[in-house]
């Protein structure tokens, strides 16, 4: 079976979030499954200076404004396609944010494109390709879905992977007449959203699915609190609607290979993390003290919960515990964590890039992993955490809830916790989950079960790509199981 992926950043070709490592992953877990899964995604200069070697399979005269080009190449195990169009994506760093810190004016132009593209994809653009089921990922390909819909007809089937309702493409009416869409799409039913285009509600409107990235958030997004507007569309087409949880490249993140830690470790080796923990505190500048260290690791705006850690960082401190933060942000929030640092001298420290090796070493090291967040859609943190021995303590929301089991008595009893959870939105919440957690940290134990109980959870792919393929068996009535479709 033929799919075409269509995602705005693939790891580890290009990566700001999560989206990234799920683009990046999925298409190799689906080898076995039946699935022959390419990646469509904009040819920025991070991605251009790794597919040397392509070859062009398209040619395509006005890309919204100027010529651009198809390349076909392999990366990291990877089939892609990349639209080489420098007027739309060869800009330097972020691949949506201008170095002013705004988003680029025309990313509805640089997005719609890839969009474009994948339609004429469906309809042949390239000879002897013709996909059978394109994947759409977030409103940056959100648009797919209805060129499918309005134009020609293919018998192709869409998918829309909905990675955080937050994010919605919205833009102007006035934007509408350069789409190439026919008049018809601005419409309710189509991409019309409040007056405007919504790229993220049109993909949820005119797909044949919408998945998110963990059962809980699908039905939590079908209510007023986190639908954002939305939940009236999603409950009108219930029944089309499903989460499948996300898993993370289990080769990529293994402690007992990782090359980004000092010293490697498994389940029966857990106590081996202190040389790691030793490696972050020098890393961080923090004291040598022993006790609990947590950390960090995210885009440090509310939506995270970041502002309510910072509520309760003080009292953190005075449990005996440090902390360790790395991502960037909303700026009251990175001079909050950097204040931090002077008045918690030794134990705070901040560094505020991307950088994917010190996560590694952060995982591999830390005690446990902060997510407070208000909603999170899966979230790929604790799943590393788990993976590493790095207890996670999270929200009681989306995602989180369903891949971390509390340590209340009754789990703790049964033998089946692995993690801290408490209700979100609470600066107070968040302080006494930091509390249970230093009192289970203090009881060695039980926290080393814990951890190994953490590093044996399936946060594997398997069982998630083994659901979508089932999904894209189920829109085109292949049989993947059977060798007599060959």
């Amino acid at each position: 079976m033929e799919v075409l992926s269509v995602a705005a950043e693939v790891y580890p070709l290009i990566k700001t979030g999560g989206l990234a490592d799920v683009a990046g992953a999925l298409p190799l877990a689906l080898g076995d499954k039946g699935v022959t899964l390419r990646t469509l995604l904009p040819g920025y200069p991070a991605v251009m200076s790794k597919i040397d070697g392509g070859r062009v399979v398209a040619e395509i005269d006005d890309l919204f404004g100027a010529p651009g080009k198809l390349i076909a190449g392999r990366f990291a195990g990877l089939d892609l396609i990349v639209i080489e169009a420098p007027h739309l994506y060869d800009r330097p760093g972020n691949p949506y944010v201008a170095p002013d810190g705004w988003d680029w004016p025309d990313n509805w132009k640089r997005f719609a494109a890839l969009s474009w593209v994948a339609a004429e994809l469906a309809w042949g653009l390239v000879d002897g390709y013709r996909p059978q089921v394109i994947h759409c990922h977030d409103w940056q390909a959100g648009l797919v879905p209805a060129y499918i819909k309005y134009g020609t007809p293919s018998g192709i089937k869409t998918i829309m992977t909905v990675h955080n309702m937050a994010f919605k493409g919205f833009f102007g009416r006035e934007i509408f007449a350069q789409l190439r869409l026919p008049p018809q799409a601005f419409e309710v039913g189509g991409v019309e959203y409040y007056g405007g285009i919504s790229y993220l509600k049109s993909g949820m409107e005119c797909a044949d699915y919408v998945t998110t990235v963990s059962p809980n958030y699908a039905d939590e997004i079908r209510t007023p609190e986190f639908g954002m507007g939305l939940e009236g569309l999603l409950n009108g087409r219930a029944d089309t609607v499903i989460g499948i949880l996300n898993g993370i490249d289990t080769a990529a993140w293994d402690p007992m290979t990782d090359a980004s830690l000092p010293q490697k470790y498994s389940g029966n080796t857990v106590h081996l993390r202190r040389a790691n923990k030793a490696r972050l505190v020098e890393k961080f500048g923090l004291d040598g003290e022993d006790g609990p260290l947590f950390c960090v690791i995210s885009r440090l705006t509310d939506q995270k919960g970041m502002d309510l850690l910072l509520q309760a960082l003080r009292g953190l401190v005075e449990l005996g515990a440090r902390l360790v933060v790395l991502g960037s942000g909303e700026g009251y929030l990175e001079d909050g964590f950097r204040h931090a640092t002077g008045l918690y001298p030794g134990k705070v420290g901040i560094i505020t890039r991307y950088d994917e090796d010190l996560s590694h070493l952060i995982q591999g090291g830390a005690d446990a992993i902060l997510i407070p967040s208000r909603f999170e859609p899966c979230g790929l943190t604790q799943l590393y955490g788990l993976r590493y021995g790095c207890v996670p303590v999270v929200s009681r929301i989306g995602g989180l809830a369903d891949t971390v089991i509390d340590a209340n008595p009754a789990a703790l009893d049964a033998g089946v916790a692995t993690g801290i959870m408490f209700d979100a939105n609470s600066a107070h919440a968040l302080y006494e989950a930091i509390r249970r957690t230093v009192r289970l940290y203090n009881d060695d134990k039980t926290w080393k079960k814990m951890q190994r109980r953490g590093m044996k959870s399936d946060v594997s792919w398997e069982a998630s790509a083994g659901r979508y393929a089932d999904l894209y068996a189920t829109l085109t009535g292949l049989n993947i199981h059977d060798d007599s479709n060959d």
